[in-house]
Protein backbone atom coordinates (compact mmCIF):
# COMPACT_ATOMS: atom_id res chain seq x y z
CA UNK A 1 0.00 0.00 0.00
CA UNK A 2 1.45 3.69 -0.53
CA UNK A 3 1.53 5.74 2.40
CA UNK A 4 1.02 9.52 2.17
CA UNK A 5 4.68 9.78 3.06
CA UNK A 6 5.71 7.87 -0.80
CA UNK A 7 3.55 10.42 -2.29
CA UNK A 8 4.52 12.76 -4.73
CA UNK A 9 4.01 16.15 -3.67
CA UNK A 10 2.27 16.76 -6.99
CA UNK A 11 -0.24 15.15 -5.32
CA UNK A 12 -0.36 17.63 -2.36
CA UNK A 13 -0.91 20.21 -4.79
CA UNK A 14 -4.46 19.64 -6.05
CA UNK A 15 -6.41 22.27 -5.07
CA UNK A 16 -9.96 20.30 -4.80
CA UNK A 17 -11.36 17.87 -2.85
CA UNK A 18 -12.08 14.37 -3.92
CA UNK A 19 -16.08 15.68 -4.43
CA UNK A 20 -14.39 18.98 -6.55
CA UNK A 21 -12.24 16.49 -8.32
CA UNK A 22 -15.38 14.44 -9.54
CA UNK A 23 -17.41 17.91 -10.05
CA UNK A 24 -17.11 17.35 -14.04
CA UNK A 25 -17.14 13.77 -13.88
CA UNK A 26 -20.06 12.65 -12.00
CA UNK A 27 -18.26 10.16 -10.08
CA UNK A 28 -18.68 11.00 -6.53
CA UNK A 29 -17.40 8.15 -4.23
CA UNK A 30 -18.64 8.55 -0.85
CA UNK A 31 -15.91 6.48 0.94
CA UNK A 32 -13.22 8.73 -0.30
CA UNK A 33 -12.18 10.35 3.06
CA UNK A 34 -11.38 7.25 4.11
CA UNK A 35 -9.01 6.29 1.09
CA UNK A 36 -5.67 6.00 0.77
CA UNK A 37 -3.52 8.54 -1.59
CA UNK A 38 -3.07 5.97 -4.20
CA UNK A 39 -6.50 4.69 -4.21
CA UNK A 40 -7.20 8.46 -4.66
CA UNK A 41 -4.76 8.26 -7.60
CA UNK A 42 -6.27 5.09 -9.54
CA UNK A 43 -9.71 6.66 -8.91
CA UNK A 44 -8.59 9.91 -10.37
CA UNK A 45 -6.96 8.28 -13.43
CA UNK A 46 -10.44 6.52 -14.30
CA UNK A 47 -12.27 10.05 -14.54
CA UNK A 48 -9.61 10.78 -17.45
CA UNK A 49 -11.68 9.06 -19.80
CA UNK A 50 -14.72 10.66 -18.39
CA UNK A 51 -14.35 13.33 -21.86
CA UNK A 52 -18.84 14.09 -21.85
CA UNK A 53 -19.88 18.00 -20.42
CA UNK A 54 -16.45 19.51 -19.96
CA UNK A 55 -16.41 23.41 -19.52
CA UNK A 56 -15.50 25.12 -22.76
CA UNK A 57 -11.44 25.75 -23.05
CA UNK A 58 -11.99 29.48 -22.49
CA UNK A 59 -13.98 29.37 -19.21
CA UNK A 60 -12.85 29.57 -15.70
CA UNK A 61 -13.91 26.33 -14.90
CA UNK A 62 -11.40 24.58 -17.47
CA UNK A 63 -8.46 26.03 -15.98
CA UNK A 64 -8.98 24.43 -12.46
CA UNK A 65 -9.81 21.31 -14.38
CA UNK A 66 -7.22 20.97 -16.53
CA UNK A 67 -4.89 21.53 -13.75
CA UNK A 68 -6.24 18.65 -11.66
CA UNK A 69 -6.23 16.95 -14.40
CA UNK A 70 -2.94 17.72 -16.09
CA UNK A 71 -1.80 16.40 -11.86
CA UNK A 72 -3.05 13.51 -11.83
CA UNK A 73 -1.31 12.69 -14.97
CA UNK A 74 1.77 13.35 -13.41
CA UNK A 75 0.76 11.84 -10.05
CA UNK A 76 -0.25 8.74 -11.81
CA UNK A 77 3.47 8.87 -13.77
CA UNK A 78 5.19 9.21 -10.49
CA UNK A 79 3.47 6.15 -9.05
CA UNK A 80 3.81 4.27 -12.10
CA UNK A 81 -0.10 3.70 -12.46
CA UNK A 82 -0.87 2.89 -16.11
CA UNK A 83 -3.21 5.98 -18.05
CA UNK A 84 -4.46 4.62 -21.26
CA UNK A 85 -2.93 6.44 -24.72
CA UNK A 86 -6.13 7.66 -25.80
CA UNK A 87 -6.74 9.34 -22.22
CA UNK A 88 -3.49 10.32 -22.16
CA UNK A 89 -3.82 12.26 -25.50
CA UNK A 90 -7.33 13.40 -24.85
CA UNK A 91 -7.13 15.07 -22.07
CA UNK A 92 -3.18 16.88 -23.15
CA UNK A 93 -5.26 17.96 -26.25
CA UNK A 94 -7.88 19.64 -24.13
CA UNK A 95 -5.14 21.03 -21.81
CA UNK A 96 -3.31 22.24 -24.79
CA UNK A 97 -6.12 24.03 -25.99
CA UNK A 98 -6.71 25.48 -22.57
CA UNK A 99 -3.33 26.95 -22.15
CA UNK A 100 -3.78 28.83 -26.10
CA UNK A 101 -7.32 29.87 -24.44
CA UNK A 102 -5.08 31.34 -21.71
CA UNK A 103 -2.69 32.63 -23.94
CA UNK A 104 -4.72 34.27 -26.51
CA UNK A 105 -6.70 35.95 -23.48
CA UNK A 106 -3.59 37.35 -22.19
CA UNK A 107 -2.28 38.71 -25.43
CA UNK A 108 -5.51 40.59 -26.19
CA UNK A 109 -5.03 42.16 -22.37
CA UNK A 110 -1.48 43.65 -23.27
CA UNK A 111 -2.87 44.72 -26.70
CA UNK A 112 -5.62 46.86 -24.89
CA UNK A 113 -3.06 48.91 -22.79
CA UNK A 114 -1.61 50.28 -25.41
CA UNK A 115 -4.01 53.35 -25.20
CA UNK A 116 -1.85 55.79 -27.81
CA UNK A 117 -3.83 58.06 -29.96
CA UNK A 118 -4.18 55.36 -32.75
CA UNK A 119 -6.48 53.10 -30.50
CA UNK A 120 -9.05 56.13 -30.79
CA UNK A 121 -9.22 56.50 -34.74
CA UNK A 122 -12.44 55.49 -35.52
CA UNK A 123 -13.86 52.41 -37.63
CA UNK A 124 -15.08 54.92 -40.56
CA UNK A 125 -12.38 57.53 -40.42
CA UNK A 126 -9.78 56.08 -42.16
CA UNK A 127 -9.45 52.95 -45.38
CA UNK A 128 -9.03 49.61 -43.99
CA UNK A 129 -5.47 49.37 -45.80
CA UNK A 130 -4.45 53.13 -44.23
CA UNK A 131 -5.51 51.89 -40.87
CA UNK A 132 -3.46 48.30 -40.89
CA UNK A 133 -0.22 50.46 -41.74
CA UNK A 134 -0.57 52.72 -39.05
CA UNK A 135 -1.01 49.59 -36.70
CA UNK A 136 1.46 47.52 -37.97
CA UNK A 137 3.98 50.60 -37.82
CA UNK A 138 3.64 52.57 -34.80
CA UNK A 139 1.93 50.19 -32.80
CA UNK A 140 2.36 46.64 -31.42
CA UNK A 141 -0.69 45.16 -33.11
CA UNK A 142 -3.25 45.89 -35.87
CA UNK A 143 -5.73 45.05 -32.52
CA UNK A 144 -4.85 48.05 -30.92
CA UNK A 145 -7.20 50.21 -33.80
CA UNK A 146 -10.47 49.77 -33.48
CA UNK A 147 -12.66 47.78 -35.82
CA UNK A 148 -15.81 47.83 -37.58
CA UNK A 149 -17.85 45.25 -36.29
CA UNK A 150 -17.41 43.32 -39.27
CA UNK A 151 -14.15 43.36 -39.81
CA UNK A 152 -12.65 40.15 -38.76
CA UNK A 153 -8.90 39.31 -37.51
CA UNK A 154 -6.36 39.14 -40.23
CA UNK A 155 -4.12 36.74 -38.30
CA UNK A 156 -3.63 35.16 -34.83
CA UNK A 157 -0.74 36.20 -32.58
CA UNK A 158 1.98 34.56 -33.80
CA UNK A 159 4.02 35.23 -30.31
CA UNK A 160 1.27 33.61 -28.59
CA UNK A 161 0.89 30.48 -30.84
CA UNK A 162 4.65 29.83 -30.49
CA UNK A 163 4.84 30.04 -27.03
CA UNK A 164 1.77 27.84 -26.35
CA UNK A 165 3.34 25.34 -28.99
CA UNK A 166 6.76 25.48 -27.32
CA UNK A 167 4.86 24.50 -24.18
CA UNK A 168 3.21 22.01 -25.33
CA UNK A 169 6.08 20.05 -27.15
CA UNK A 170 8.45 20.42 -24.02
CA UNK A 171 5.86 18.76 -22.19
CA UNK A 172 5.01 16.16 -24.59
CA UNK A 173 8.63 15.90 -25.31
CA UNK A 174 9.32 15.47 -21.39
CA UNK A 175 6.62 12.79 -20.86
CA UNK A 176 8.36 10.75 -23.80
CA UNK A 177 11.54 10.92 -22.41
CA UNK A 178 10.53 10.19 -19.10
CA UNK A 179 8.44 7.10 -20.52
CA UNK A 180 11.72 6.08 -22.23
CA UNK A 181 13.50 6.03 -19.17
CA UNK A 182 11.71 3.68 -17.46
CA UNK A 183 13.15 0.92 -19.28
CA UNK A 184 16.99 2.29 -18.51
CA UNK A 185 17.25 -0.32 -16.07
CA UNK A 186 16.99 -3.13 -18.90
CA UNK A 187 19.46 -5.07 -20.88
CA UNK A 188 17.42 -4.14 -23.78
CA UNK A 189 16.93 -0.38 -23.80
CA UNK A 190 16.93 1.47 -27.05
CA UNK A 191 19.64 4.26 -26.90
CA UNK A 192 18.56 5.25 -30.70
CA UNK A 193 14.65 5.82 -30.00
CA UNK A 194 15.95 7.95 -26.49
CA UNK A 195 18.55 9.93 -29.28
CA UNK A 196 15.76 10.69 -31.53
CA UNK A 197 13.05 12.28 -28.75
CA UNK A 198 16.41 13.93 -27.44
CA UNK A 199 17.00 15.45 -30.56
CA UNK A 200 20.61 14.34 -30.84
CA UNK A 201 21.24 14.97 -27.29
CA UNK A 202 21.00 11.04 -25.48
CA UNK A 203 24.54 11.25 -24.06
CA UNK A 204 23.85 14.51 -21.68
CA UNK A 205 20.33 13.30 -21.03
CA UNK A 206 21.10 9.61 -20.00
CA UNK A 207 24.41 10.95 -18.20
CA UNK A 208 22.37 13.34 -16.26
CA UNK A 209 19.56 10.97 -15.67
CA UNK A 210 21.83 8.54 -13.88
CA UNK A 211 23.57 11.02 -11.69
CA UNK A 212 20.26 12.31 -10.39
CA UNK A 213 18.99 8.68 -10.13
CA UNK A 214 21.56 8.54 -7.68
CA UNK A 215 21.56 11.80 -6.07
CA UNK A 216 25.44 12.32 -7.15
CA UNK A 217 25.47 16.18 -7.56
CA UNK A 218 24.32 17.03 -4.18
CA UNK A 219 25.95 13.92 -2.46
CA UNK A 220 29.20 14.75 -3.68
CA UNK A 221 28.86 18.41 -4.18
CA UNK A 222 29.38 18.37 -7.94
CA UNK A 223 28.02 22.17 -9.48
CA UNK A 224 24.85 20.92 -11.32
CA UNK A 225 25.96 24.14 -14.11
CA UNK A 226 28.83 22.94 -14.36
CA UNK A 227 28.00 19.19 -14.99
CA UNK A 228 25.43 20.25 -17.68
CA UNK A 229 28.40 22.27 -19.10
CA UNK A 230 30.97 19.45 -19.11
CA UNK A 231 27.61 16.85 -20.84
CA UNK A 232 27.31 19.33 -23.14
CA UNK A 233 30.96 19.70 -24.21
CA UNK A 234 31.02 15.59 -23.99
CA UNK A 235 28.62 15.69 -27.09
CA UNK A 236 30.76 17.99 -28.72
CA UNK A 237 33.72 16.21 -28.63
CA UNK A 238 31.91 13.04 -30.12
CA UNK A 239 30.52 15.09 -32.64
CA UNK A 240 33.98 16.71 -34.35
CA UNK A 241 34.89 14.22 -36.31
CA UNK A 242 31.05 13.15 -37.11
CA UNK A 243 31.83 9.07 -36.97
CA UNK A 244 29.00 6.75 -37.99
CA UNK A 245 29.71 4.73 -35.08
CA UNK A 246 32.59 6.41 -32.34
CA UNK A 247 29.90 8.61 -31.01
CA UNK A 248 27.23 10.53 -28.73
CA UNK A 249 25.38 7.57 -28.93
CA UNK A 250 27.79 5.21 -28.62
CA UNK A 251 28.76 6.61 -25.25
CA UNK A 252 25.30 6.87 -23.86
CA UNK A 253 25.16 2.95 -24.94
CA UNK A 254 28.13 2.33 -23.18
CA UNK A 255 26.97 4.33 -20.19
CA UNK A 256 23.41 2.52 -19.86
CA UNK A 257 25.18 -0.77 -20.41
CA UNK A 258 27.40 -0.10 -17.83
CA UNK A 259 25.06 0.96 -15.76
CA UNK A 260 22.88 -2.21 -16.51
CA UNK A 261 25.18 -4.52 -15.56
CA UNK A 262 26.24 -3.67 -11.88
CA UNK A 263 22.48 -2.74 -11.30
CA UNK A 264 21.19 -5.74 -12.30
CA UNK A 265 24.28 -7.55 -10.66
CA UNK A 266 23.95 -5.78 -7.61
CA UNK A 267 27.10 -4.59 -7.93
CA UNK A 268 26.24 -1.06 -6.57
CA UNK A 269 26.39 -2.57 -3.03
CA UNK A 270 30.03 -3.22 -3.77
CA UNK A 271 30.95 0.68 -4.72
CA UNK A 272 30.76 3.65 -3.06
CA UNK A 273 29.56 7.29 -4.58
CA UNK A 274 32.69 8.32 -5.32
CA UNK A 275 33.22 5.04 -7.19
CA UNK A 276 29.97 4.93 -8.70
CA UNK A 277 30.73 8.10 -9.79
CA UNK A 278 33.91 7.58 -11.73
CA UNK A 279 32.17 4.44 -13.34
CA UNK A 280 29.92 6.83 -14.57
CA UNK A 281 32.43 9.65 -16.05
CA UNK A 282 34.81 6.51 -17.76
CA UNK A 283 31.99 5.47 -19.73
CA UNK A 284 31.17 9.04 -20.64
CA UNK A 285 34.49 10.03 -21.91
CA UNK A 286 35.53 6.65 -22.58
CA UNK A 287 35.92 7.63 -26.91
CA UNK A 288 36.12 11.52 -25.95
CA UNK A 289 36.91 12.79 -29.33
CA UNK A 290 37.71 9.56 -31.06
CA UNK A 291 38.76 10.30 -34.54
CA UNK A 292 36.83 7.54 -35.79
CA UNK A 293 40.25 5.29 -37.20
CA UNK A 294 42.09 2.79 -35.43
CA UNK A 295 45.51 2.86 -33.14
CA UNK A 296 46.82 1.20 -35.41
CA UNK A 297 45.93 3.54 -38.23
CA UNK A 298 47.36 6.50 -36.16
CA UNK A 299 50.18 4.17 -35.62
CA UNK A 300 50.72 3.67 -39.89
CA UNK A 301 50.25 7.37 -39.87
CA UNK A 302 52.45 8.60 -38.18
CA UNK A 303 50.05 11.25 -36.30
CA UNK A 304 50.42 13.65 -34.09
CA UNK A 305 48.60 11.77 -31.42
CA UNK A 306 50.43 8.56 -31.70
CA UNK A 307 53.98 10.24 -31.38
CA UNK A 308 52.54 12.06 -28.24
CA UNK A 309 51.76 8.63 -26.77
CA UNK A 310 54.52 6.72 -27.87
CA UNK A 311 52.14 4.47 -30.40
CA UNK A 312 51.11 2.65 -26.88
CA UNK A 313 46.91 2.50 -26.45
CA UNK A 314 47.16 5.98 -28.62
CA UNK A 315 43.02 6.94 -28.78
CA UNK A 316 42.65 6.11 -25.34
CA UNK A 317 44.83 7.99 -23.42
CA UNK A 318 44.07 10.68 -26.06
CA UNK A 319 40.44 10.22 -24.47
CA UNK A 320 40.85 10.29 -20.87
CA UNK A 321 43.64 12.96 -21.11
CA UNK A 322 41.56 15.45 -23.13
CA UNK A 323 38.96 15.04 -20.55
CA UNK A 324 40.99 15.66 -17.54
CA UNK A 325 41.96 18.80 -19.14
CA UNK A 326 38.84 19.95 -19.86
CA UNK A 327 38.08 19.58 -15.82
CA UNK A 328 40.74 21.96 -15.40
CA UNK A 329 38.60 24.39 -16.88
CA UNK A 330 36.12 25.88 -14.17
CA UNK A 331 33.09 25.91 -16.33
CA UNK A 332 33.32 22.36 -16.47
CA UNK A 333 35.16 21.07 -13.34
CA UNK A 334 33.02 18.68 -11.80
CA UNK A 335 35.92 18.11 -9.27
CA UNK A 336 35.76 21.51 -7.74
CA UNK A 337 34.75 20.24 -4.33
CA UNK A 338 37.09 16.87 -4.49
CA UNK A 339 39.63 16.41 -1.76
CA UNK A 340 43.09 15.19 -2.80
CA UNK A 341 42.61 11.94 -2.02
CA UNK A 342 39.16 11.68 -3.70
CA UNK A 343 40.63 13.10 -6.60
CA UNK A 344 43.69 10.78 -7.16
CA UNK A 345 41.28 7.91 -6.07
CA UNK A 346 39.04 9.17 -8.56
CA UNK A 347 41.74 9.71 -11.46
CA UNK A 348 43.15 6.18 -10.64
CA UNK A 349 39.98 4.17 -11.72
CA UNK A 350 38.78 6.37 -14.38
CA UNK A 351 42.20 6.00 -16.18
CA UNK A 352 42.59 2.42 -15.43
CA UNK A 353 38.97 1.92 -16.75
CA UNK A 354 39.78 3.64 -20.14
CA UNK A 355 42.75 2.43 -21.19
CA UNK A 356 41.02 -0.74 -20.54
CA UNK A 357 38.92 -0.36 -23.85
CA UNK A 358 42.07 -0.92 -25.50
CA UNK A 359 41.47 -3.46 -27.84
CA UNK A 360 45.23 -4.77 -27.96
CA UNK A 361 44.79 -5.64 -24.15
CA UNK A 362 41.46 -7.48 -24.86
CA UNK A 363 43.83 -10.81 -23.90
CA UNK A 364 45.28 -9.99 -21.77
CA UNK A 365 42.79 -8.51 -19.67
CA UNK A 366 40.77 -11.97 -19.88
CA UNK A 367 43.77 -14.10 -18.70
CA UNK A 368 44.26 -11.76 -16.06
CA UNK A 369 40.82 -12.24 -14.74
CA UNK A 370 40.85 -15.68 -15.09
CA UNK A 371 43.92 -16.25 -13.06
CA UNK A 372 42.39 -13.97 -10.17
CA UNK A 373 38.87 -15.77 -9.82
CA UNK A 374 40.87 -19.15 -9.58
CA UNK A 375 42.13 -17.11 -6.17
CA UNK A 376 40.79 -17.15 -3.35
CA UNK A 377 41.76 -13.07 -2.79
CA UNK A 378 39.09 -10.89 -3.46
CA UNK A 379 39.39 -9.02 -6.52
CA UNK A 380 40.84 -5.34 -7.19
CA UNK A 381 37.69 -2.73 -8.17
CA UNK A 382 40.19 -1.24 -10.72
CA UNK A 383 40.16 -4.80 -12.56
CA UNK A 384 36.87 -5.22 -11.80
CA UNK A 385 35.04 -2.14 -13.37
CA UNK A 386 37.39 -1.52 -16.03
CA UNK A 387 36.56 -5.02 -17.35
CA UNK A 388 32.61 -4.38 -17.09
CA UNK A 389 33.65 -0.92 -18.93
CA UNK A 390 35.01 -3.22 -21.84
CA UNK A 391 32.26 -5.72 -21.70
CA UNK A 392 30.13 -3.04 -22.34
CA UNK A 393 31.93 -1.35 -25.19
CA UNK A 394 31.56 -4.51 -26.96
CA UNK A 395 28.40 -5.41 -26.14
CA UNK A 396 26.46 -4.99 -28.90
CA UNK A 397 26.03 -8.48 -30.09
CA UNK A 398 24.50 -9.24 -26.96
CA UNK A 399 21.71 -6.80 -27.40
CA UNK A 400 18.60 -7.72 -29.95
CA UNK A 401 19.14 -7.87 -33.56
CA UNK A 402 17.81 -4.18 -34.62
CA UNK A 403 20.15 -2.53 -31.96
CA UNK A 404 22.62 -5.02 -32.87
CA UNK A 405 22.34 -4.77 -36.82
CA UNK A 406 22.26 -0.91 -36.79
CA UNK A 407 25.83 -0.69 -34.52
CA UNK A 408 27.14 -3.00 -37.09
CA UNK A 409 25.98 -0.94 -40.09
CA UNK A 410 27.59 1.77 -38.17
CA UNK A 411 30.98 0.38 -37.07
CA UNK A 412 31.34 -1.11 -40.67
CA UNK A 413 30.83 1.86 -42.46
CA UNK A 414 33.47 3.80 -40.24
CA UNK A 415 36.16 1.17 -40.91
CA UNK A 416 35.04 1.46 -44.58
CA UNK A 417 35.70 5.50 -44.42
CA UNK A 418 39.19 4.34 -42.67
CA UNK A 419 40.26 1.56 -45.39
CA UNK A 420 39.74 4.76 -48.07
CA UNK A 421 41.95 7.31 -46.21
CA UNK A 422 44.55 4.16 -46.26
CA UNK A 423 44.49 3.93 -49.83
CA UNK A 424 44.79 7.87 -50.53
CA UNK A 425 47.69 7.68 -47.96
CA UNK A 426 49.00 4.46 -49.74
CA UNK A 427 48.96 2.23 -46.67
CA UNK A 428 47.64 -0.71 -46.49
CA UNK A 429 44.56 -1.56 -45.98
CA UNK A 430 43.58 -2.63 -42.33
CA UNK A 431 41.21 -5.76 -42.15
CA UNK A 432 37.60 -5.09 -42.39
CA UNK A 433 38.02 -1.93 -43.73
CA UNK A 434 38.29 -2.75 -47.48
CA UNK A 435 34.52 -1.93 -48.58
CA UNK A 436 34.76 -4.29 -51.91
CA UNK A 437 35.57 -7.57 -49.75
CA UNK A 438 35.09 -7.62 -46.42
CA UNK A 439 32.70 -10.29 -45.18
CA UNK A 440 30.46 -8.60 -42.47
CA UNK A 441 28.11 -12.02 -41.81
CA UNK A 442 31.98 -14.26 -41.23
CA UNK A 443 33.31 -10.97 -38.94
CA UNK A 444 30.36 -10.51 -36.82
CA UNK A 445 30.92 -14.44 -36.34
CA UNK A 446 34.25 -14.67 -35.59
CA UNK A 447 33.58 -11.49 -33.25
CA UNK A 448 31.06 -12.80 -30.97
CA UNK A 449 32.86 -16.85 -30.93
CA UNK A 450 36.02 -15.45 -29.64
CA UNK A 451 35.51 -12.12 -28.28
CA UNK A 452 32.48 -10.92 -26.91
CA UNK A 453 31.19 -14.41 -26.19
CA UNK A 454 34.09 -15.02 -24.13
CA UNK A 455 34.65 -11.48 -22.04
CA UNK A 456 31.41 -12.22 -21.01
CA UNK A 457 31.62 -15.37 -19.52
CA UNK A 458 34.40 -13.89 -17.71
CA UNK A 459 32.60 -10.64 -16.88
CA UNK A 460 29.64 -13.40 -15.38
CA UNK A 461 32.08 -15.19 -13.55
CA UNK A 462 33.68 -12.52 -12.09
CA UNK A 463 30.60 -10.65 -10.79
CA UNK A 464 28.97 -13.57 -8.86
CA UNK A 465 32.59 -14.08 -7.27
CA UNK A 466 32.66 -10.54 -5.57
CA UNK A 467 28.51 -11.06 -4.84
CA UNK A 468 29.49 -14.32 -2.82
CA UNK A 469 32.02 -12.27 -1.31
CA UNK A 470 29.61 -9.57 -0.15
CA UNK A 471 26.87 -12.09 0.82
CA UNK A 472 26.05 -13.17 4.27
CA UNK A 473 24.08 -15.79 5.92
CA UNK A 474 20.02 -15.60 5.73
CA UNK A 475 20.23 -15.52 9.64
CA UNK A 476 22.36 -12.60 10.02
CA UNK A 477 20.43 -10.69 7.33
CA UNK A 478 18.74 -7.14 9.44
CA UNK A 479 14.92 -7.47 9.93
CA UNK A 480 13.34 -5.79 7.11
CA UNK A 481 11.90 -2.29 7.74
CA UNK A 482 9.85 -2.08 4.95
CA UNK A 483 6.31 -4.57 5.05
CA UNK A 484 6.59 -7.06 2.25
CA UNK A 485 3.47 -5.29 0.29
CA UNK A 486 5.13 -2.26 -0.18
CA UNK A 487 5.34 -1.12 -3.64
CA UNK A 488 9.17 -1.02 -4.56
CA UNK A 489 8.66 1.42 -6.86
CA UNK A 490 6.42 4.13 -5.07
CA UNK A 491 7.90 7.55 -5.30
CA UNK A 492 9.39 9.22 -1.82
CA UNK A 493 9.46 12.46 -0.05
CA UNK A 494 13.37 14.20 -1.14
CA UNK A 495 15.68 13.42 2.18
CA UNK A 496 17.09 15.86 4.55
CA UNK A 497 21.05 16.74 3.43
CA UNK A 498 23.17 13.82 4.40
CA UNK A 499 26.93 13.00 3.73
CA UNK A 500 27.34 10.28 1.28
CA UNK A 501 27.58 7.90 3.88
CA UNK A 502 24.75 8.71 6.06
CA UNK A 503 22.34 6.00 5.51
CA UNK A 504 22.36 2.62 3.29
CA UNK A 505 18.94 3.68 1.58
CA UNK A 506 18.42 7.62 0.32
CA UNK A 507 15.87 9.08 -2.40
CA UNK A 508 15.98 11.02 -5.58
CA UNK A 509 15.37 14.55 -4.40
CA UNK A 510 13.96 15.05 -7.92
CA UNK A 511 12.37 11.68 -9.04
CA UNK A 512 11.72 9.80 -6.14
CA UNK A 513 14.05 6.70 -7.11
CA UNK A 514 15.20 4.55 -4.61
CA UNK A 515 18.95 4.95 -4.56
CA UNK A 516 21.68 2.65 -4.44
CA UNK A 517 23.49 1.77 -0.78
CA UNK A 518 26.01 3.92 -0.25
CA UNK A 519 27.85 1.68 2.32
CA UNK A 520 30.45 -1.02 1.07
CA UNK A 521 29.22 -3.14 3.70
CA UNK A 522 25.43 -3.34 3.32
CA UNK A 523 24.77 -6.89 3.45
CA UNK A 524 23.26 -9.12 0.80
CA UNK A 525 20.79 -11.91 0.30
CA UNK A 526 22.41 -15.38 -0.30
CA UNK A 527 21.34 -15.28 -3.64
CA UNK A 528 24.71 -14.94 -5.93
CA UNK A 529 23.69 -15.80 -9.17
CA UNK A 530 24.06 -13.04 -11.77
CA UNK A 531 21.30 -13.07 -14.52
CA UNK A 532 22.80 -12.94 -18.09
CA UNK A 533 20.02 -11.85 -20.83
CA UNK A 534 23.17 -11.37 -23.23
CA UNK A 535 23.64 -15.03 -23.69
CA UNK A 536 20.24 -15.69 -25.74
CA UNK A 537 21.10 -12.78 -27.86
CA UNK A 538 24.58 -14.09 -28.61
CA UNK A 539 22.90 -17.28 -29.27
CA UNK A 540 20.12 -16.04 -31.88
CA UNK A 541 22.81 -13.35 -33.22
CA UNK A 542 25.03 -15.66 -34.03
CA UNK A 543 22.76 -17.88 -35.68
CA UNK A 544 21.27 -14.78 -37.70
CA UNK A 545 24.77 -14.41 -39.11
CA UNK A 546 25.50 -17.90 -39.93
CA UNK A 547 22.54 -17.33 -41.94
CA UNK A 548 23.54 -14.19 -43.50
CA UNK A 549 27.10 -15.32 -44.53
CA UNK A 550 25.90 -17.93 -46.62
CA UNK A 551 23.42 -15.80 -48.30
CA UNK A 552 26.93 -13.55 -48.66
CA UNK A 553 29.07 -16.44 -49.70
CA UNK A 554 26.40 -17.26 -52.50
CA UNK A 555 26.12 -13.75 -54.01
CA UNK A 556 29.84 -13.80 -54.03
CA UNK A 557 30.04 -17.47 -55.99
CA UNK A 558 27.23 -15.78 -58.17
CA UNK A 559 29.12 -12.25 -58.95
CA UNK A 560 32.31 -14.46 -59.90
CA UNK A 561 30.22 -16.09 -62.21
CA UNK A 562 28.87 -13.30 -63.83
CA UNK A 563 32.24 -12.05 -64.35
CA UNK A 564 33.77 -14.44 -66.09
CA UNK A 565 34.26 -14.24 -69.89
Amino acid sequence: MLSSEHVPSIFFNKSRSIDETNLYDGDIDEGGANKTPYDIIEHDVTTLAKANNLPPPDSFDALQLGSERLRTIIAALHCNILVRKEDLVRNLDYIANILEAVHQDETRRLMEEDDGALSEIEPDSVPNEVRDWLAMTFTRSMSTIKRRPSDKPKFKSVAQAIRAGIMVDRYLRRLSIDIKFKTINEWTFDVFSVNEFTSGQCLRYVGFELMQRYNLPNKLHISITALNNFLEQMESGYSKYRNPYHNLIHAADVLQTTYQIIYNSGLMNWLNDHELFAMFIAAIVHDFEHTGTSNNFHIQSRSDVALIYNDRAVLENHHVSAAFRLMRIDDYNILSEFTPEEFKNFRHLVIEMVLATDMSSHFAQLKTMKSLLSMPENIEKSKALALVLHSADISHPGKPWSIHYSWTESLMEEYFKQGEKEKELGLPCSPLCDRDNTLVAESQIGFIQYIVEPSFVVMGDMLEKILKSLSVPDSELPSPSIPAKSIASSPSPPPSPKSSNDSNHQHDEDNGRERKPSSMTTPLPRLTIVRRPWIEYLKENRERWIREAEEEKRRKELKVIEEEP
